[in-house]
């Protein structure tokens, strides 16, 4: 059902499709997995993997955003609330809950914080995960036992999710091809298609591994990708003005040991107003983030000395046990691609977190801004718009109760093979068959030869880098590790694929010269 080749040979045979979505990200995947379950022929084309770029890349959180309930916008906290309870119950094997705890060093800021805190549980109404509390300051010091307690007073809980964004991806597009969709990383869409009254009615695209083009007609296109929205845009009107300010969000991974308890920290008042997250994560800690405009994007983009020395003192200000760049275990930076606004603003706070829905003269349908939490409801909104403009017959959204690939009710975060889900059983039927593969790839990792064996065969993963940096998450716990175990995992790709020893140096080489940026100089 996952094999590359069928779904290749899916668009070998089917040149008129429904829906074309350019972007394999949170957004064009949930707009891919929208429109496929209301029945429409739909097809997804990512040019290098899921979630390679801002997806994969995020502080983990699903949430509602208590930074923007402080800048009074009431209605997108509401909606991400309601949307957080739905990928609760949706992708149960990798959204949790997650404790919270706001130190506070002045009692101001312990009423203010317990009074705010309490609007964000009423808004969260009957998919509430738990009511935030006061405690003081002992209970605080033994929930985290790494925090400064100079001139600390107590501290506010509340509950949010935590998730892994990229596994979520990689299932998401498992239940996109398994409710009839077709969809396809490593193919570049280079141009769109236009009829003779200047419509887009499809795109020409590049599969990366063979190197041919295909032309593929569609009754509707939709532009979903992220910070590259601009670029696809200006594939249909050179003239197109920008619909993106990206943002960049740095990111770092230290050793559990900083943050030893189940709690977070969230800081929410940082030298320059900024929030500060410290998040338990696969049993490390994800500090971050920073909100940096920046004047173009890339597929690898790159932390500035000053977002890293930024995190590093925030955290530094707040924990007895000292941080240091040798400390850091990974470094990965994101780019949010925040909606543009019509002044020219250069303050991302106040850039609004929604969604907007562009469409050109040309039909060319474009969804940008949002966030991972709210991508279902981007979807939703997304299809619900192309209906309205009489593009697609109507049919009703079917995602609010639907399971993701892998969702089941058990958990047991103990095994580190939870992500999977359902197909955790599978894994252990690859060890029972191939013993050698129950082989750790690293004395620092948990993770076995079979996880990489299982995404080659089963996620869709073609490249060193898709399995350490998205499927097994190496690249963004251990870069270090990642770098290191890169040729045994070449090898066992390489074997899988059928490829040769040329194919796996080249691939060798290429991660290694780009997991080199996730280590802290």
């Amino acid at each position: 059902m996952f094999n590359r080749e069928a779904l290749v040979n899916q668009i070998k045979t089917n040149f008129n499709w429904d829906v074309i979505i350019i972007g394999g990200g949170a957004t064009g995947l949930g707009v891919a997995l929208d429109a496929a379950t209301r029945g429409y022929k739909t097809l997804l084309l990512e040019q290098v993997d899921f979630a390679k770029g801002t997806s994969s890349r995020s502080t983990k959180l699903v949430h509602g955003g208590v930074r923007y309930l402080a800048q009074g916008n009431v209605d997108l906290v509401r909606e991400a609330l309601y949307e957080r309870g739905l990928m609760m119950k949706n992708a149960s094997h990798l959204v949790s809950k997650q404790s919270f705890i706001i130190p506070n060093y002045n009692w101001f800021d312990s009423v203010f914080y317990t009074i705010g805190l309490k609007v964000y549980d009423f808004l969260s109404g009957k998919l509430s995960f738990g009511k935030s509390t006061r405690i003081n300051k002992r209970d605080t010091m033994s929930r985290l036992a790494t925090l400064k307690n100079d001139k600390l007073k107590g501290g506010v809980v509340y509950y949010d999710g935590q998730f892994d964004d990229a596994r979520l991806a990689v299932n998401m597009a498992q239940s996109c091809i398994e409710n009839g969709a077709t969809v396809l990383n490593h193919f570049k869409v280079k141009t769109l298609l236009k009829n003779n009254k200047g419509k887009v009615d499809g795109v020409v695209a590049s599969d990366g591994e063979s190197g041919l083009d295909y032309k593929l007609k569609a009754t509707v296109v939709i532009n979903a990708t992220g910070v590259f929205s601009d670029e696809v845009l200006k594939m249909d009107d050179v003239s197109a003005r920008t619909s993106i300010k990206p943002s960049q969000g740095v990111h770092l991974v230290f050793d559990k040991s900083y943050l030893p308890g189940d709690d977070a920290i969230m800081i929410p008042k940082t030298d320059d107003g900024r929030v500060l997250f410290l998040v338990p994560w696969h049993d490390r800690v994800v500090v971050g983030t920073t909100d940096t405009l920046v004047d173009n994007h890339s597929l690898e983009p790159q932390a500035l000395d000053e977002e890293i020395n930024f995190i590093l003192q925030t955290a530094n200000k707040y924990l007895n046990k000292k941080v240091s760049k040798k400390d850091v275990l990974s470094i990965f930076a994101g780019l949010r691609p925040l909606a543009a606004p019509k002044d020219n603003s250069t303050k991302t706070k106040e850039i609004s977190r929604s969604h907007k829905i562009i469409v050109a003269k040309s039909g060319l349908i474009t969804i940008t801004g949002g966030k991972w939490t709210t991508y279902r409801r981007m979807a939703q909104d997304t299809i619900n718009k192309v209906i309205a403009l009489k593009k697609l017959s109507k049919v009703k959204c079917k995602t609010k109760d639907l399971l993701i690939h892998g969702a089941n009710g058990t958990v047991d975060r103990s095994n580190h093979l939870y992500i999977y889900g359902t197909d955790q059983k599978h894994i252990a039927d690859l060890i029972t068959d191939h013993p050698e593969w129950s082989v750790r790839l690293h004395p620092r990792l948990e993770f076995t030869k079979a996880e990489v064996v299982w995404a080659v065969r089963n996620e869709m993963a073609r490249t060193i880098e898709d399995v350490l940096a998205r499927r097994v998450r190496v690249l963004f716990l251990d870069a270090k590790a990642a770098i290191e175990i890169a040729p045994m995992v070449g090898e066992l790709i390489r074997v899988e694929l059928q490829q040769t020893s040329e194919w796996k140096a080249k691939q060798i080489s290429d991660f290694v010269t780009m997991a080199q940026e996730y280590v802290l100089k």
